[in-house]
């Protein structure tokens, strides 16, 4: 299976969709007081609106490309916290307990070769850097096999 990247999600109040949740625990990791419930209420939009104030963007709650882009820290193996758990939730890790391990690893590796596969250029080094997050954030299309030109 090679994957291709979807365009960012647009996530705003009312939302319940998947990336919710990593959004709440990403605001987590920027300091941000919310609940992990995978649901896009007040407590939530007031965090959203205070880190796009603080990065100069339209402050209007609205988790769009921009926002999300804000809010990616890059996560490398050895790492723990807020945005590791996020990034297992979002993967639908078995055991997600915020600590970047061999198994987060591995599956973070085979979906960098995926996407890189699909044609998008990514390293496949377990960095989750703006691509990979994207990828997870924003679900990924499975592309047919790109065709070798003779």
């Amino acid at each position: 299976m090679t994957a291709t990247l979807n365009p960012w999600p647009t996530t705003r109040q009312g939302s319940t969709d998947h990336q919710v949740q990593t959004l709440q625990y990403l605001l987590l990791a920027h300091g941000h007081t919310v609940a992990i419930d995978g649901v896009f209420g007040s407590e939530t939009g007031d965090a959203v609106r205070a880190v796009q104030r603080a990065k100069n963007l339209p402050d209007d709650g609205i988790v769009d490309a921009e926002t999300w882009k804000a809010l990616l820290i890059p996560v490398r193996p050895g790492m723990r916290g807020s945005a590791v758990r996020g990034l297992q939730e979002e993967f639908a890790l078995d055991g997600a307990d915020g600590i970047y391990g061999p198994k987060t690893e591995a599956a973070i590796r085979d979906l960098q070769a995926s996407i890189r596969d699909g044609g998008v250029p990514v390293e496949v080094d377990g960095v989750v850097g703006p691509r990979t997050w994207q990828a997870l954030v924003s679900g990924l299309r499975e592309a047919a096999p790109l065709s070798k030109a003779a």
